[in-house]
């Protein structure tokens, strides 16, 4: 009914900096390297690596349908991917979604019921504007799809171990999150350990979605970094990771 997968950084032909499973093509990677990559990926779920889509990730809280039309947008080039948008979903079988991470939220959605799936990039700031609840309440609104019987899976992301986040970050999240102390701890230094898991584990059950029905890996990219590119751990100059889900 569903295939999906997240990435780790193991098992590509990218080098340096990128090595090896690099999956993003807004780096400066090589892109052929990246391209191989993403054919060895789409090989292992039976999907033409030309008909993937993937989106212009902006950090914002744009939520995108995808239909047949957009088969292939972004798959070869950076240049033609969907615009501006975090996340993705699509009721059309054999439609390949793809995002892509480097300490960032991925998360997983299917509705097995309505037959539905989707994938969500969450950073700090699609985190505190609640991307992932907005994302769950345009399948109930376009598809008819009903909270209590949603499935998530919350991917590998940088933890509150490794995740240290001043006030900017802290100003808006205590704006949109009643409970928003419940999700940091104070470091030190006078700034705080954000649990970005948690924080969508939140907005999600606040709509009605079920604690057994979230999943969550509980990996920390930063700390595994010999398994997954960290944006934070590498200075910056990393590769991509990507989740990947299709209905079949």
């Amino acid at each position: 009914m569903v295939k999906h997968a997240f990435t780790t950084r193991t098992g590509g032909v990218s080098s340096g900096d990128y090595n090896s499973l690099n999956l993003g093509l807004h780096v400066a990677d090589n892109k052929a390297d990246v391209i191989e990559n993403r054919k060895r990926v789409c090989q292992v779920l039976d999907s033409d690596h030309e008909e993937l889509v993937a989106a212009k990730q902006m950090h914002n809280d744009r939520v995108k349908i995808v239909t047949a039309e957009d088969q292939g947008k972004g798959a070869l080039t950076y240049q033609s991917a969907l615009d501006n948008v975090d996340a993705l979903l699509t009721d059309q079988p054999q439609i390949l979604l793809t995002s892509y991470y480097a300490d960032c939220t991925p998360i997983l959605i299917l509705d097995p019921v309505q037959k539905v799936v989707g994938l969500v990039h969450a950073g700090w700031k699609g985190t505190v504007k609640k991307i992932a609840q907005q994302t769950v309440l345009k399948m109930i609104d376009s598809y008819g799809s009903q909270a209590e019987d949603i499935l998530v899976g919350v991917g590998p992301v940088i933890g509150s171990c490794c995740y240290e986040v001043d006030q900017q970050v802290i100003t808006p999240l205590s704006n949109n999150f009643a409970n928003w102390d419940q999700l940091v701890k104070k470091s030190g230094n006078g700034n705080w350990k954000l649990d970005l898991a948690l924080a969508n584990q939140v907005q999600l059950k606040e709509i009605g979605l079920q604690e057994k029905n979230i999943i969550t890996s509980n990996l920390c990219t930063c700390c595994n970094s010999d398994l997954f590119f960290s944006y934070r751990k590498d200075g910056g100059k990393t590769g991509r990771m990507a989740s990947l889900i299709k209905l079949i």
